[in-house]
């Protein structure tokens, strides 16, 4: 069934501070001149430099075995064979899944100590043997809800937590929105379309500043709303929507069920833009004349919880 693992990793932030001045040398002196602890920076990615070897010898299990860093994963075409293993933040799992076609994915926790790891079930010595199970298909899996975004023109973009609409720089968004039989002009912050995996993430933040606000007017306490990663819906909400002779403000939040989507006109000039799960490179174009249908993917992330299946 399985002919290959792909194992999916990112940088740490000192190959990145490496990157972006040249030496680790260099990257040390900016660090502590501008008064920060250096020493973090070298733990965390010698303790990620220790989880990947251990993760390398455990992916040794007779596979053909493909190692690519998650800058290349919008280019990289996996394959119906491959079985995933993602080894970095939760991040890293919901910008692999969206370009991963139902196969299963094994999320591993690369530094317990500083990763609270939500969507990391697993250990670098968990691997090898969830890996074998795996190939044997006898593992437990989620099925992960995801949403996806469709323009008339085909395109298409699948989120795993969340999805944004608006302008690349966050100012003022303009477009018409469609919901539930009624039809709104908006100019707002944007809109976030949110899966169950995402909604204790940036819907979460959302709804804590409803609650500290409701507080503030001493309101009737808000609880967050959140939803199960398996839930066949989305929630969407509107981020700072601005109430003027042309825009208005009474769809602001819904929750989106399979085969009743969102639909969004774009009346954006230049900047319009719809991306994925924080991941601004790899965005739909969304400027004047464009409409958005966003609803529930067909496709599930499939992420794999270990254990052997009853």
């Amino acid at each position: 069934m399985f002919e290959k693992v792909v194992l999916v990793t990112r940088k740490t932030r000192l190959e990145e501070l490496i990157e972006r001045f040249n030496t680790r040398a260099q990257a040390r002196f900016y660090i502590e001149h501008a008064g920060g602890d250096f020493n973090t920076y070298a733990e965390e990615h010698e303790a990620y430099q220790l989880s990947l070897e251990n993760v390398r010898r455990s992916i040794e299990v007779g596979l053909k075995i493909q190692v690519i860093e998650r800058a290349f994963l919008p280019t990289y075409l996996f394959a119906p064979t491959d079985v995933i293993v993602t080894l970095g933040q939760d991040g890293l799992v919901a910008n692999t899944a969206k370009y991963v076609k139902g196969q299963p994915i094994l999320a591993v926790n690369p530094d317990p100590a500083r990763f609270d790891g939500i969507l990391l079930p697993l250990l670098p010595s968990d691997l090898q043997a969830t890996l074998q199970q795996t190939i044997a298909n006898k593992v437990n899996l989620r099925h992960v809800t995801m949403a996806e975004a469709k323009l008339r023109d085909g395109q298409r973009l699948l989120a795993f937590n969340d999805l944004f609409i608006g302008v690349r720089s966050h100012i003022s968004a303009r477009y018409r929105l469609t919901w539930n039989g009624k039809t709104e002009a908006h100019s707002s912050c944007g809109i976030i379309v949110s899966t169950g995996a995402g909604s204790s993430g940036w819907l979460s933040s959302i709804f804590n500043e409803a609650i500290g606000i409701v507080s503030f007017l001493n309101g009737k306490p808000v609880k967050p709303v959140q939803m199960k990663w398996e839930e066949e819906a989305l929630l969407f909400v509107v981020r700072e929507p601005f109430i003027s002779k042309q825009s208005s403000a009474e769809i602001v939040a819904g929750r989106l069920k399979r085969g009743a989507p969102l639909s969004i006109e774009s009346q954006m000039p230049t900047a319009g833009v719809i991306f994925s799960d924080g991941v601004e490179s790899d965005s739909l174009d969304f400027n004047s004349g464009a409409i958005a249908t966003i609803g529930i993917a067909p496709e599930r992330a499939n992420l794999v919880m270990g254990g052997e299946s009853r």
